[in-house]
């Protein structure tokens, strides 16, 4: 990328993982103008033919069986959609939602997110029931191994279940927590909570805005490293399908999507342009193999920073998988979350021509690192050098 004043930058953000593929991919922009010069709107009350191909690629990729697919224009529309249908469904508005998550701006999603920098507000149309587990590294679980933490953060959600008033809608989760600073639960935890879920009728939403398409490098999906109980009941989807259009969107069963007996639908859900755009952008993925993309370079960028921070004493971790790496940055000696220190990284980075992001529970103290997945392995060695520089700059 460059700036109005000529200078290069490599982006190793995409804004907010929405870049997926790359920027100004041709393929994209050659579906978007010949899209455009067609039909430009007609929302979701009518199928236009971009939406029909996209919406058959995604639910046959999605893993849920008889797979139903609703376009929206964000991740926070989708998951308000999802929401939605699960209240509908079991006819509750008890949601279980995981501690440090985030899963949008409304006044519904702002209710489920459980990092508190990003909820602005402590009301909600919803009952919100907080679940342990999604954060390995830190909380009362982080001294315990992997099958430890797994059964202590089961035991809680057993504990939590007991005291609902009620019958539970949903779990809605992200497998991978994005603004939360790109942490992750033991693989096989969702499946253990899914048991658990399915003893009571109780509905798995899974969040996958951030860690969708491949992303992580292991998975297609995030929720496939928790695959041991089978696919969730809902999917949510959004940013890097639509490589900067606005897309989002839902997969459910049938049972659950045709729950709702009212009109319904999303004006600028769905537009011609935008699943053109989508379609195309997903053919390429898939074509290139970026999920594998990510895995290989994704694991040499990890590697990279592991060696260049082990003897940095404000570096607490680097963490992640595939593309979606986490840098958590401490007050040297100490475990103590360090925001500043994480701001001036992040501006030492971008001085120096490499674009990150930033968050992490309520100290926002991590760098985040999610590229392209068209990554190449030059680019990753140049950036993971560039943040070394820049963590140096600022020990």
């Amino acid at each position: 990328m460059w700036d109005a004043g000529g200078r290069r930058y490599l982006d190793f953000f995409g804004g907010i993982l929405t870049t997926m593929t790359a920027h100004a991919l041709p393929e994209v922009t050659k579906a978007v103008s010949e899209q455009a010069a067609r039909l430009v709107h007609s929302s979701t009350l009518y199928l236009n033919r971009p939406m029909i191909d996209l919406a058959e690629r995604i639910a046959a990729l999605s893993g849920i069986p008889d797979a139903r697919v609703f376009f929206t224009t964000s991740g926070t529309e989708a998951n308000d959609t999802a929401l939605l249908l699960a209240t509908a469904y079991r006819r509750s508005n008890q949601i279980i939602a995981m501690r440090n998550s985030y899963h949008g701006r409304s006044f519904s999603a702002v209710g489920i997110t459980g990092n508190s920098g990003w909820s602005p507000t402590s009301y909600s149309p919803l009952q919100t029931l907080w679940a342990h587990g999604a954060v390995r590294g830190r909380g009362p679980f982080a001294h315990l191994d992997d099958r430890e933490f797994t059964e202590a953060a089961v035991a809680d959600l057993r504990d939590l279940l007991g005291q609902a008033r009620g019958q539970v809608a949903a779990l809605i989760a992200e497998p991978v927590q994005g603004v939360g600073g790109f942490t992750s639960p033991p693989d096989g935890l969702y499946a253990a909570f899914r048991d658990v879920l399915a003893e009571r009728g109780i509905l798995w939403i899974a969040d996958e805005v951030q860690t969708g398409w491949g992303r992580t490098g292991d998975h297609f999906w995030g929720w496939q490293a928790h695959d041991q109980a089978g696919p969730p009941d809902l999917l949510t989807f959004a940013k890097g399908i639509g490589n900067g259009m606005s897309i989002g969107g839902v997969v459910a069963r049938a049972d659950i999507m045709n729950v709702i007996d009212t009109n319904s639908l999303s004006t600028f859900g769905g537009s011609p342009v935008t699943m053109a755009a989508g379609l195309a952008n997903l053919t390429y993925l898939l074509d290139h193999d970026l999920q594998g993309n990510a895995r290989r370079v994704g694991g040499l960028l990890r590697e990279r920073l592991r060696a260049g921070t082990a003897g940095m004493a404000h570096v607490r971790e680097v963490r992640g998988r595939g593309l979606m790496l986490g840098v958590e940055l401490v007050e040297p000696g100490t475990d103590r979350a360090d925001p500043a220190r994480a701001s001036a990284a992040l501006e030492a980075a971008r001085a120096a021509g490499l674009l990150l992001g930033k968050g992490g529970g309520h100290d926002t103290s991590v760098l985040r690192v999610a590229p392209p997945l068209s990554l190449t392995v030059a680019e990753a060695e140049e950036g993971g050098d560039l943040l070394l520089s820049a963590l140096r700059a600022t020990a």
